[in-house]
Formats: C-alpha cells, structure tokens, sequence
C-alpha cells in the first residue's frame, strides 16, 4: 500500500503534500495553494505597497518556484519556512529594483519620524488606524520582519531561515522595529 493512499488529500500534513508534489501529483500541489495562496497574497499585498496585481502575480511566482524546484525538496523540511523563504526573496528583488535596499541600513539607525501631535480618541479603532499608519511608513525591511512575526506568526528560528540571516540579528531588529512603534504610538500609552 502506497503511503500518499492512507489519507485524504486535505488530510496530509503539508511535508506529505510536498512528497507528492516532487511525485508529480496536481491534486497535492492545488491543495497546498489552496492552503497558502490567501496567506502569501495578504503577505505580499502588505509588503508590496498595497498593489493587489503586483501581490497577485508574486504569489503565482512563489508557487511556480516551489514547483520548479520540487525536485529539491528534502524530507522534513517545512514547507512554510520554504514557501515564505521564496516570498521574502520576491520581495527583496521587487525591493532592489524600487531601490528600497540601498536605504535599508541607514533606516536602522536612523531615528524615526516623529508623527504630529494630534489628540486622538483612545477606541480601538483609532488605534487600529494608527497602527496601521506605522506599519505603512515603516521601511520595507522592518515592515517585512514585524509581518513575518507578527502577522504570519513565524518563530525567530524561522524567520532567521527565511531570511538567511543569524537569530541574534532577527531579535534585535525586531526590538529596534518595535521601539520605532512603541515612539510612534505613544500617544497612546502603548
């Protein structure tokens, strides 16, 4: 008996659909897009400045290259992580060619902008609101590090993986990107 026949198809963990892919199965790569397509198209439309075709056609990327490359896929490994790892480089190049990245490193250090001292409701919604407007203005690369933690709920280890760089250095960026909030919202005793 054929271990792809113990389960059906939206049963299988994602590692096991992955298995099938590499087997040639259709049926087992429509379901991991079914599985992560909303996902990733939210994550791109955040990173790629609210453009719904740009995230679109990022997401049709990320699986053609999971596809393509399904010959590579090494047993156990996540299927998540490799998928957000294909997006985090999509977005990079998208960031190279809108010369996003030649600002990065001096965005870390510098001080954030101040916002206007507006009196603003204490409700939730205003917050939300707020919020969002930090996460709009922030640069690229911390929006893209506090989407991946936050937003799609990866654990350091994975975003560490994703993009290719040491935990220590995920952590601190981190901490950098939510002081930057911290500053921004503190009208709001956040």
């Amino acid at each position: 008996m054929n271990i792809f026949s113990l389960h059906p198809i939206r049963q299988q963990t994602d590692e096991q659909l992955m298995l099938r892919v590499g087997a040639g199965s259709d049926a087992a790569f429509e379901e991991l897009y079914r599985r992560y397509a909303r996902r990733l198209q939210g994550f791109f439309f955040r990173q790629l400045g609210g453009d719904e075709d740009a995230a679109a056609d990022a997401t049709h990327d990320t699986f053609l290259r999971l596809f393509e490359a399904r010959d590579r896929y090494v047993e156990g490994q996540r299927v998540d992580t490799w998928l957000f790892t294909i997006a985090y480089n999509l977005c990079r190049n998208h960031y190279r060619t809108d010369a996003y990245a030649a600002d990065y490193l001096a965005t870390l250090d510098a001080e954030p902008v101040s916002t206007e001292d507006i009196e603003i409701e204490m409700d939730r919604e205003t917050l939300k609101r707020a919020l969002a407007n930090v996460l709009d203005n922030l640069p690229p690369p911390l929006r893209l590090l506090f989407s991946l933690r936050y937003e799609e709920e990866l654990s350091v280890p994975q975003i560490a993986s994703v993009l290719d760089i040491p935990q220590g250095t995920v952590k601190s960026r981190l901490h950098k990107t939510m002081q930057i909030i911290r500053r921004q919202l503190a009208q709001f005793k956040v």
